[in-house]
């Protein structure tokens, strides 16, 4: 991880105020900062220049934010582009989400929040530049000869785990526990995996890819999911989309992880009796990966302590999973899953107990 002097920021705003103190809070910090207030100076810099992160104003008199993230993604694709606005507007919340922002912040922003969606959104830019670094490895590996093609395959496996963990991280760096919570979803996804008796090819994969199941959350503003209450039913349908936003990241990889990766995704929030999302899926049409993660993210998610709630203890997680409590049933989960979670939840309470 690159130390924060060595990131290179460009702030964009008409309002030489809000840039002079953009800048002065940022630098402070450490981080290398370019600022204009000219969106065509912006492309300019941008084409000219290596930055690892855009914060722009979303109304501009020259060019609105959202024409400046187009066309700074048409020549960088792979930038961050964070959009400050002082409307508040759910639906242009959502068009610059679908625009390809990586986040949306509220003026007058909090400074520590701020902060925290620059650090995440570098951590994004971390994420892709080692895919990249891994794509070239790869590249280089194919072309070595065959007594040293061992050790390579085995250096370049070790490199995908790497990212995955990395880019999983960066999903979920709003999460204080990220790091625990990562790392029991796989132990509990590969524990179920070798009681089901899976193939050792589907318990490594399922090892590695169950803690991609929420990559998707890296499209959602932390404004949702921080919020300390309920959500309303249009936040509720923007949180939801993180299953489709995780899996059209990780679609389309020949590698059976990432492949893996995507199915859950995808559908680790579909149930049993179809009221899950995002396509309602019933019974056996969900794939036997999705189901497993389901199970287990339900009750981590309930042993865990989250802005909107307290975390439960085991003894109540098991009473809501296997009796329910009117918003998680038994019925939404495999019932060869539930039988198996009926015999083996002590090992359950084990995992969270050792991985806080």
């Amino acid at each position: 991880m690159k130390k924060n002097n060595e990131y290179s920021i460009l702030v964009v705003d008409d309002d030489a105020a809000v840039r002079d103190v953009l800048v002065l809070l940022l630098r402070n910090v450490g981080y290398k900062i370019s600022d204009t207030g000219s969106p065509e100076e912006a492309l300019n810099l941008v084409s000219e220049r290596s930055f690892d992160l855009v914060l722009s104003d979303i109304l501009m008199p020259e060019m609105d934010g959202l024409t400046l993230l187009r066309k700074i993604h048409l020549e960088v694709p792979d930038i961050p582009v964070i959009l400050l606005t002082a409307y508040p507007d759910l639906d242009l919340s959502i068009e610059a989400l679908k625009h390809g922002a990586h986040d949306f912040i509220i003026k007058p922003f909090n400074l520590e929040y701020l902060l925290h969606a620059v650090k995440k959104a570098l951590n994004y830019c971390e994420g892709v530049r080692l895919q990249k670094e891994y794509n070239k490895r790869l590249e280089n590996t194919v072309i070595e000869r065959t007594s040293e093609l061992r050790d390579a395959l085995q250096m370049v496996k070790a490199a995908s785990k790497e990212i995955i963990e990395r880019l999983t991280v960066a999903a979920e760096y709003r999460d204080e526990d990220t790091a625990s919570h990562i790392r029991r979803i796989s132990l509990y996804s590969k524990f179920i995996a070798e009681e089901l008796k899976m193939s050792l090819d589907f318990i490594e994969n399922i090892t590695y890819a169950s803690p991609m199941h929420d990559v998707g959350k890296i499209g959602i503003p932390d404004g949702i999911l921080l919020k300390p209450g309920r959500l309303t039913a249009e936040e509720f349908d923007v949180a939801r989309v993180h299953a489709s936003i995780g899996y059209e990241i990780l679609k389309g990889s020949s590698y059976p992880v990432i492949q893996m990766g995507a199915s859950i995704a995808l559908t680790h929030h579909e149930r049993w009796d179809g009221t899950g999302y995002p396509k309602g899926l019933r019974r056996e049409k969900i794939p036997v990966e999705g189901r497993i993660v389901m199970l287990v993210d339900q009750y981590d998610a309930l042993r865990s302590t989250r802005p909107y709630k307290r975390g439960f203890s085991h003894e109540d997680a098991y009473e809501i999973i296997t009796v329910g409590d009117g918003r998680t049933m038994p019925d939404h989960f495999d019932p060869s899953m539930l039988d198996l979670f009926l015999r083996i939840h002590k090992e359950f309470k084990k995992v969270f107990d050792e991985n806080i």
